[in-house]
């Protein structure tokens, strides 16, 4: 069954609505109750009273009816001057029935809330004359309903207010673990605090762990296994190497051999590099621009391949060998596809909220079509079908694994007039949670 567009989607806003409807449901109905009783209370004792003083008026002697009205505030008042009074719904029939139950049912009650509120009253089982009872001014149910909508409303803000808080607490535990998961997607060490979480997360809490564990156990036992293959390669090559170095062959064919060996040891260069992605190396404040004339300089030896336009940039917490491993990897592809020279920018952009540096390396080779661009990221890819040549296809697999190691990203985009530009976004002055401490 889908979900209406209109119903939350997330489990903290679901937390909150319910929470909010059970509250303002049990106080509407607080509320109908109060304002269906609180009358009737009200006013039953002030007819009571009121029939008491119309009684005691009445069982007098005649000449103590004067004192008694005085201190009272009655009136006796002629048929002819007693108005026909006016009728609120339910004040006016509380009032009648009140006071022919405890009158006589031949009472008439007349009653006026407005402009000098006043109830009059005829007993004939008690007196002959009508008598105007004072009545204290109070509010009536459709000047009291404002009032009340306002402590309503007050309350329900901060009834809204408490959910909130009380949801986003329930809902901690959870944001921890959304987090988590993301940082361990990332590449980083997380634990989560078992001991600090609510009993009925405990459990999931005990197994993120474990997965974590078991994760960073396979990734330790893959690196060392690949760390051997590679090492236990290498031998072979380097006598291979020397062997051929020493024979008394063809030089050429020699040559072409030596070739291959250093290739196949560049090869297993980059798968050691894949695996070993500089997360264990240590967090310095370094100058970019600085370790990017540090990796041009190599190329620019015999002629100038690698064009530098470099801002001033602010230290910034970087891993040295890292950062200069993806310079390297970005400006060989740039040299290997791109027509044999390269351009080097970076500079300073975002707000000053989040600033964040953006290096750029430009050639002007073939590019790649659009689907790959994306693509060419994962291992093993390589965008030969547009620009030709040869690889393991880790290059930029490590290239952005280095970028998402500094809380970066790196994207390819195609350049106006041929060429690619690898565009690579670090955060300036991001502190790494696993290296902050």
């Amino acid at each position: 069954m889908k979900t209406p567009f209109w119903f939350p989607q997330s489990f903290f806003a679901r937390t909150l609505w319910m929470v909010l409807i059970v509250v303002l449901f049990s106080k509407v109905l607080t509320l109908v109750y109060l304002m269906m009783n609180e009358d009737v209370l009200f006013d039953r004792q002030y007819s009571h009273g009121a029939a008491l003083t119309v009684r005691a008026y009445w069982a007098a002697p005649e000449e103590d009816r004067p004192r008694i009205a005085e201190a009272a505030g009655l009136r006796v008042e002629a048929r002819e001057r007693v108005p026909s009074g006016e009728y609120h719904w339910p004040y006016s029939d509380i009032f009648a029935r009140q006071m022919q139950d405890e009158l006589g049912p031949e009472t008439e009650v007349r009653l006026r809330a407005l402009n000098s509120p006043a109830l009059w009253v005829y007993a004939p089982s008690l007196g002959d004359d009508w008598l105007r009872v004072p009545m204290y001014p109070y509010p009536l149910r459709g000047q009291r309903i404002w009032s009340v909508l306002g402590w309503f409303l007050g309350i329900g803000l901060l009834s809204t207010a408490a959910a909130w808080i009380f949801v986003r607490m329930l809902n901690a535990p959870l944001n921890r673990l959304v987090l988590a998961t993301r940082q361990l997607g990332l590449g980083r060490s997380v634990r989560l605090p078992v001991s600090q979480t609510p009993s009925e997360l405990t459990e999931v809490y005990g197994a993120f762990n474990q997965m974590a564990e078991d994760v960073e156990q396979a990734a330790r036992e893959r690196e060392l296994m690949l760390a051997g293959v590679s090492h236990d390669l290498r031998t072979p090559l380097t006598r291979l190497r020397l062997s051929l170095e020493l024979l008394p062959s063809d030089a050429e064919l020699t040559e072409d051999m030596i070739r291959d060996i250093e290739d196949m040891d560049a090869i297993l260069d980059q798968f050691l590099a894949f695996i070993r992605d500089g997360r264990d190396e240590p967090v310095e404040a370094l100058d970019l621009g600085a370790l990017v004339r540090d990796v041009a300089v190599p190329y620019n030896q015999q002629h100038e391949r690698v064009f530098l336009h470099l801002e001033n940039i602010p230290p910034m917490p970087l891993r040295r060998i890292s950062i200069k491993r993806l310079l390297v990897n970005l400006i060989e592809n740039a040299l290997r596809y791109g027509g044999g020279e390269v351009e080097v920018a970076a500079s300073v952009a975002g707000d000053q909220g989040a600033p964040y540096v953006v290096l750029s390396v430009l050639d002007r080779g073939a590019g790649l079509a659009e689907s790959e661009l994306q693509e060419i990221f994962n291992p093993f890819i390589r965008g030969d079908r547009a620009r030709g040549g040869t690889g393991t296809g880790l290059g930029l697999a490590i290239v952005k694994r280095i970028a998402a190691l500094h809380g970066g990203s790196v994207e390819l985009r195609n350049r106006e007039g041929g060429g690619l530009e690898a565009r690579v976004c670090l955060p300036l002055g991001l502190l790494l949670p696993r290296d902050a401490a």
